[in-house]
């Protein structure tokens, strides 16, 4: 391992249940094995409700280097685990997005990512913290909510990534209309008051929603949040919305506002269900803040923040 030759021993805890997780736990293990990475104990996990408690056993096991094998809701469920720990983290992108891979630019083929691992290097990057919840990729309330619900297991494996456009779509149709209240305590900006709001989005990360761009410049280690609220409007201004909802095209119109900001209070009426990197996982009212270099992950060699 180039980079990361101080490494003494490697677990790997891959999400079986993950879309391609059943098929790449042993093509990775014999290729990380090839590659000479130093593999301690190998979790192949069945239930992924066993996740988080694996990984911390991985590190009272003393591993010194976790890896990784699932989709964008495993990485957000150990995160918490691992951040502020310095126990650095390896990538197997196995989901049907795999945004947070896509904003480290890890391959999701399972052999170059082995090469990724044996060869890259580790950098710190931030996390967003929703309360006490630290993520990897975007929080958000209202359609991403509804788009949680509607991304069920069975539609992820019947149609892949295609999966994401289908669950917007029926979010989208099962929307109503919510009042929101965004206070800053750093007072970068005034509070802001909206009276009919389709969602607001907190990404730190680069991409999420299955290759959606949060901004042209936003990245996952510049100590920012960035805030995109999108309103609610007319027949017209709706149709503009739908048709750019998965662009950043959607900023240049007056239906979308963009805030970057390193704290952020979130207020809505009534207490919504908050989205977190898929799951839904918390509700508001909600404080939300960046954990600066909180994780420690690999890379490829020549990855820079931001594309």
């Amino acid at each position: 391992m180039s980079t990361n030759g101080g490494l003494n021993r490697v677990a790997v805890v891959v999400n079986t249940l993950s879309r391609t997780g059943s098929i790449a736990y042993t093509q990775a293990v014999r290729s990380l094995t090839e590659l000479g990475v130093p593999l301690g104990t190998t979790y192949p996990l069945k239930d992924p409700a066993r996740l988080v408690e694996t990984v911390r056993a991985a590190i009272d096991e003393e591993h010194d280097f976790v890896i990784i094998g699932g989709g964008d809701g495993t990485i957000s469920s150990v995160v918490d685990v691992l951040a502020h720990t310095g126990v650095p983290m390896g990538l197997l992108p196995l989901g049907t997005a795999n945004d947070f891979a896509r904003t480290l630019e890890i391959p999701t083929e399972i052999e170059k990512a082995c090469e990724t691992i044996a060869r890259g290097k580790i950098v710190d990057i931030d996390l967003g913290l929703c309360g006490n919840n630290y993520y990897a990729n975007r929080a958000s309330v209202g359609i991403g909510s509804n788009v949680a619900t509607a991304m069920s297991p069975k539609l992820k494996k019947l149609v892949g990534a295609l999966a994401y456009p289908v669950a917007s779509a029926r979010g989208f149709m099962r929307h109503r209309p919510f009042p929101a209240r965004l206070t800053f305590p750093d007072g970068d900006h005034p509070t802001k008051e909206f009276h009919s709001l389709l969602q607001v989005s907190v990404a730190n990360g680069r991409y999420f929603g299955g290759g959606q761009l949060a901004v042209f410049d936003s990245g996952i280690d510049d100590s920012t949040l960035d805030v995109t609220v999108i309103k609610h409007g007319n027949v017209r201004e709706l149709a503009t919305v739908a048709r750019n909802f998965k662009s950043t095209k959607l900023l240049e119109t007056d239906q979308a506002e963009h805030i970057r900001t390193r704290r952020m209070r979130l207020e809505t009426t009534p207490n919504m269900p908050i989205n977190i990197d898929g799951e839904l996982v918390a509700g508001t009212p909600r404080d939300f803040s960046v954990a600066r270099n909180a994780l420690h992950v690999l890379v490829p060699q020549d990855w820079v923040d931001g594309g």
